[in-house]
């Protein structure tokens, strides 16, 4: 797969203790259209990385697939100022797409842009069966830690988001970033499902707020706990509740606070946790 520049140095003014000329990096915006059979399904603005894992997480979130073997195959083609991701799906997949074909065109950081009712906006989630993974409080502070020091865009930028999945015992598996962070969250369930993960062996922490679509987007890779630095909403916490999630939020240092299902979070030592 051709890799795309993430990021770009721009001249800028420093105005901190004196006025100076300065250089400063920072990240790559670009259209991302997703198409399936030829036809344009949604366009989202994005960051140019992991654009198969994002078509992947894209597609079972928004559930055109079911699991991530549904796709035969994905390109990438450079389109104009903007890239397609040209999407291929098994053939009864491809029929029930076209039935449900609608248009979906969002800025960055929404995740619900283009929906044609209020009743897809409010999509039921799935209970979450079984316990899932638990963790100590340490694990918490390690995996939020953990994922600062996995993010080397925002490293350089310090303006993209993150998302990242701990898994008890191994510690964060595995990283993605994006401008937009139900981009990153989607191209982190897309990395999770290509692999074989299951989903309930671990945690989702992202560096955003909960709102109700990181709630879904993770019910549907079946994490039974999503962990994030800052604050939830109310209909965030009640659709966790539905699906029987664990949210933990506010987790900065070795701070956090459990909003819902709290007896997946131990009291434990945060020394020695992978």
């Amino acid at each position: 797969m051709q890799a795309y520049d993430t990021k770009a140095a721009v001249r800028e003014t420093i105005w901190r203790n004196g006025v100076r000329p300065g250089l400063r990096v920072v990240p790559e915006e670009v259209p991302i259209a997703f198409s399936y059979g030829g036809s344009t399904h949604a366009v989202m603005m994005g960051t140019p990385s992991d654009l198969v894992d994002f078509a992947i997480g894209f597609s079972l979130t928004e559930g055109i697939i079911g699991k991530a073997d549904d796709i035969e195959a994905v390109e990438v083609v450079v389109a104009g100022k903007g890239l397609d991701v040209q999407i291929s799906l098994q053939g009864d997949k491809e029929e029930a797409l076209r039935r449900r074909r609608r248009s979906m065109a969002g800025p960055v950081g929404c995740g619900l842009c283009g929906l044609e009712s209020l009743d897809q906006a409010m999509r039921p989630v799935s209970l979450l069966s079984g316990p899932g993974c638990e963790l100590d409080a340490g694990h918490v502070s390690a995996a939020v830690a953990a994922l600062s020091e996995g993010q080397p865009l925002h490293a350089e930028t310090h303006a993209v988001h993150g998302a990242g999945f701990f898994v008890p015992g191994i510690g964060l598996a595995m990283v993605r970033e994006d401008v937009g962070r139900h981009n990153a969250l989607d191209k982190l369930i897309g990395a999770v499902a290509w692999q074989g993960i299951k989903g309930a062996t671990g945690a989702v922490v992202v560096t955003s707020r909960v709102s109700v679509e990181m709630v879904q987007k993770t019910a549907i890779l079946g994490s039974p706990i999503l962990i994030a630095i800052s604050a939830p909403t109310a209909l965030a916490i009640r659709t966790a509740e539905e699906a029987g999630m664990t949210v933990v939020a506010l987790a900065r240092g070795k701070d956090f606070e459990v909003f819902t299902r709290s007896d997946r979070i131990k009291m434990g030592s945060s020394a020695h946790v992978a």
